[in-house]
C-alpha cells in the first residue's frame, strides 16, 4: 500500500469479502472460492493491519484468535430469562400439549415450527447497530457467563450482521447453541490420546469446556460450530412468526438449521419427529429430539409462560442412548487374528431399543487409561447401529471393592502363550491352531463380503471346529452331506445346500473376495481389490517382495510388512495349496483394464444404498474400468458417490476436500452404463 488512506479502504474491501465468503462457507455451505483464496486474502489483511495497528476494528475477521487470558469470566444479565423447555418422553404428552394450546386459543388447528434439539451448549449474543457486542453462556437462566472473546473465534458467528434492505437492524438479540460436530470431536480426541492428554466424554461436554477457557486462543483451536433459534423480543424489526424469524436471521447471517419446517398441525408434527429419528445417525452434530414451537409470536404471548418454562414449546426427546448400569465381570475373548479383547459383562440395560449386557473395552491400553474396574458404574452409549461403548466411569459411586483388570498372559481358550509386542495396544494369542481364532477365521472367510457362503451360520461353525471336521478353511472344501447331517439340528436338505453353497463359491470367486476371506492382518475389503487389480494373479502376490507393495498407492510400510509376512509364512503358503487342490481357482483380475481403462487415475468412494447395485458391485465396476475404489474420502479422492442415506462423516469430509459428490446416474454415465 503506498498511503494509509489506500490501505484503509483496502482493508474495509477485505474485511466486507472475507464475511462473505465465511457466510458462503460456513452459513449457506456454498463456497466460492478455493481455501487456497481465502487464505490469501486473510494474508492480506493481516498484512495491513500489522502496518497499520489502528486501522483494526473490532469486527475484523483478524480479531477471531482472540484476545489476551483473562482471570475469569464475567457474568451478563439476559434482557429476558433463557428458560428451559418441559422434556416431553412420549406422544400422548405432545398430544396432551397440543390439545392445551388448542383449547386455550380457542382453534381447531395451531402451526407449529419444528428444529432439531441440539445436544450442545445454549448461548446469547446481542448485536448493537449490527456488529456483536457481547456473548454469554445460558447461566442460571437470569445472569450468564460473559464469552464474546471465545464466541468471536467461532467463524459462523458474523462478528457484524448482513444488512438487509441496506442496512443492518438496530438491535439484534439472537439465541443458538454451540456445538462440535461429531466427526471433528473424534479427530480432536484421537489427536489427545496420541499426545497422551485427557480426552472428551463427549461432544457437548467438550464444547462446554471450549466455551468457558479463559484464555480464547484456546478456544480458537477447538472446532466450535452454531445454529441460531431465536428472535428474542427486544429485537428491532422482529417479524410476528417463529418461522419468519429464523428466515430474517438466516438473512443476517445467522446460521439456522436447514432441517426446521413449519408444520401445519400436530399430525404432520409427529410425522415429521419420525423422520428426523430416522436421520439422527447421520447428521454431523448431536442431537436428542426435536423441539416443537407455537409458530405465531401473538399466540406464544397469549398462551405465556410458568416460572420456568414456556407453556408455547416443548423438547419431545428421544429414548435414551446414554444409560448408567455396572460392570458385573470382564472376560477376555479371542478373535482371528488371536487378538484377545476384553468385554464387559454388564447388569442388562435398554439402549437404542436394543438389550446391551455386553461391550468392548478393546485393549488394556483402554481400560488403564479410563481406568476400568470391575465393579464399576459407567456410563455406556450406543448412537444408533454402532456398537455400544464406555464412555466413562462414575467415580463418585465407586465403594472400594472394585477391582483392577489384566489380561491374561495366556489364552483363555487354548492356554497358548498371550504376547503384546513392544510398542502395540493388541495382546494375542500365538498359537494359530487355537481353536477360538480357528472359528473366527472360517466365519470371516464365509462371510457375505469374501467368499459368500449362505448357510455358514456361528453355530454351525462351532460344532464344526468342536468336533474336529473343520481345522482351517481349506477343509470346509471336505465336508460331506454324509458327515454334516450328523450334526444337531442339520437336516438332509440343509446339509445338501450348504455343500452346494461352498462348492459354488470355488467357482467365478474374484481374487479380491478371496484376499479378503484370507483374513491377511490390514488387507480389508478396498485393500484387497487394489491388490487384486495391481497384481492380477494370486501368484503374483505372493512373490511380490516388500519394496514391490510399497510402490502401490496407499501401501505404507506397516501393510507392506504385514503383507508379505502373510504369505512367507509356511502355513499360509500350505493353506494356499490345499485350496488349489480343492479347485478353489480365483479369476485373474482385469490388470490391463485397470491400467488403462476410462477411469484410470480417478479415485471413487461409494457412499449410501445404490439402486441398480450393491456398493461392492460399483466398485468392482470402477476398478474393472481402471478406477481407484476405496473406503474414505481424503484430498486424493476426485468423487464421493453418494447414495440413498449417504454416511454424514463421508459427506463432511467431501465438504473439506472440494471432493465433488455424485449422485448414481452419474456414476452410471461415468461407467459407460447409461
Amino acid at each position: 500500500m503506498t498511503t494509509k488512506k489506500e490501505a484503509q479502504k483496502r482493508a474495509r474491501e477485505l474485511r466486507e469479502e472475507i464475511a462473505l465468503h465465511d457466510h458462503r462457507y460456513y452459513v449457506l455451505d456454498d463456497p466460492i472460492i478455493s481455501d487456497a483464496e481465502f487464505d490469501e486474502l486473510e494474508r492480506e489483511l493481516l498484512a495491513i493491519e500489522e502496518q497499520y495497528p489502528d486501522l483494526v476494528t473490532p469486527d475484523s475477521p483478524t480479531q477471531r484468535v482472540g484476545g489476551p487470558p483473562r482471570q475469569e469470566l464475567g457474568t451478563v444479565r439476559h434482557t429476558t430469562p433463557m428458560r428451559s423447555l418441559d422434556s416431553l418422553q412420549d406422544e400422548a404428552d405432545v398430544r396432551r400439549f397440543y390439545d392445551r394450546c388448542l383449547r386455550e386459543l380457542g382453534r381447531d388447528r395451531v402451526p407449529l415450527v419444528g428444529e432439531p434439539k441440539y445436544d450442545g451448549l445454549s448461548v446469547e449474543l446481542v448485536y448493537e447497530e449490527g456488529e456483536l457486542r457481547v456473548a454469554s453462556t445460558r447461566g442460571d437462566g437470569t445472569v450468564g457467563e460473559d464469552v464474546t472473546e471465545n464466541v468471536k473465534t467461532i467463524r459462523e458467528v458474523p462478528l457484524r450482521l448482513r444488512a438487509d434492505s441496506g442496512h443492518a437492524p438496530r438491535r439484534v438479540i439472537a439465541r443458538g447453541e454451540v456445538y462440535i460436530p461429531i466427526s471433528d470431536f473424534a479427530a480432536f480426541n484421537r489427536r489427545r490420546e496420541e499426545a497422551a492428554e485427557k480426552t472428551f466424554a463427549n461432544p457437548r461436554n467438550m464444547a462446554a469446556g471450549s466455551l468457558r477457557q479463559l484464555d480464547p486462543k484456546i478456544t480458537a483451536e477447538r472446532p466450535l460450530r452454531i445454529f441460531f433459534w431465536e428472535l428474542v423480543a427486544g429485537s428491532s424489526a422482529r417479524p410476528e412468526t417463529q418461522w419468519e424469524c429464523l428466515q430474517a436471521m438466516q438473512r443476517m447471517g445467522l446460521r439456522t438449521n436447514d432441517k426446521a419446517t413449519r408444520l401445519p398441525d400436530l399430525d404432520a408434527a409427529i410425522d415429521w419427529f419420525a423422520r428426523i429419528g430416522a436421520q439422527r445417525d447421520r447428521l454431523e452434530y448431536e442431537i436428542d429430539g426435536c423441539v416443537f414451537k407455537v409458530d405465531s409470536l401473538a399466540d406464544q404471548a397469549e398462551l405465556g409462560i410458568k416460572s420456568s418454562s414456556p407453556r408455547w414449546a416443548v423438547a419431545w426427546k428421544f429414548p435414551p442412548r446414554q444409560r448408567t448400569t455396572r460392570i458385573v465381570a470382564i472376560e477376555a475373548q479371542v478373535g482371528r487374528t488371536g487378538a484377545l479383547t476384553p468385554v464387559a459383562q454388564l447388569e442388562p440395560i435398554q439402549l437404542g431399543g436394543v438389550t446391551v449386557a455386553n461391550v468392548s473395552l478393546h485393549n488394556q491400553d483402554e481400560i488403564d487409561r479410563k481406568d476400568i474396574r470391575v465393579g464399576d458404574w459407567v456410563l455406556v452409549e450406543r448412537a444408533g447401529d454402532v456398537i455400544p461403548h464406555v464412555v466413562q466411569v462414575i467415580v463418585d459411586r465407586r465403594t472400594g471393592r472394585e477391582k483392577r483388570y489384566r489380561l491374561p498372559h495366556h489364552c483363555p481358550v487354548c492356554g497358548g502363550e498371550a504376547v503384546k509386542p513392544p510398542g502395540e495396544a493388541i495382546t494375542r494369542c500365538v498359537n494359530t491352531s487355537c481353536p477360538a481364532q480357528v472359528k473366527e477365521r472360517i466365519r470371516h472367510f464365509g462371510s457375505r463380503g469374501a467368499m459368500d457362503i449362505d448357510g455358514l451360520g456361528d453355530k454351525l461353525v462351532d460344532q464344526l471346529v468342536e468336533r474336529g471336521l473343520v481345522r482351517d478353511v481349506a477343509a470346509l472344501y471336505d465336508l460331506t452331506v454324509e458327515r454334516l447331517i450328523e450334526l444337531e439340528r442339520l437336516a438332509e436338505k440343509s446339509a445338501q445346500n450348504l455343500i452346494d453353497a461352498i462348492a459354488a463359491s470355488r467357482r467365478g470367486v474374484s481374487l479380491g473376495r478371496l484376499l479378503h476371506a484370507l483374513g491377511i492382518p490390514g488387507v480389508g475389503r478396498a485393500v484387497a481389490a487394489e491388490l487384486a487389480g495391481h497384481f492380477g494373479s494370486l501368484e503374483a502376490l505372493e512373490e511380490a517382495t516388500e519394496e514391490v507393495l510399497l510402490e502401490m498407492p496407499g501401501i505404507g510400510p506397516t501393510l507392506a510388512t504385514s503383507i508379505h509376512a502373510w504369505f512367507a509364512d509356511r502355513h499360509n503358503r500350505e493353506l494356499l495349496r490345499r485350496l488349489r487342490a480343492r479347485g478353489v481357482a480365483p479369476e485373474a483380475a482385469p490388470a490391463a483394464a485397470t491400467a488403462g481403462g476410462p477411469l484410470a487415475g480417478k479415485t471413487f468412494v461409494v457412499t449410501g444404498a445404490l439402486e441398480s447395485m450393491s456398493r461392492e458391485e460399483a466398485e468392482e465396476a470402477i476398478r474393472a474400468r481402471g478406477g481407484r475404489a476405496t473406503g474414505s474420502v481424503s484430498k486424493t479422492t476426485d468423487y464421493l458417490v453418494a447414495g440413498a442415506s449417504p454416511g454424514a462423516s463421508k459427506m463432511k469430509a467431501a465438504e473439506k476436500h472440494g471432493t465433488e459428490v455424485i449422485d448414481e446416474r452419474a456414476l452410471l454415465a461415468l461407467l459407460g452404463s447409461r
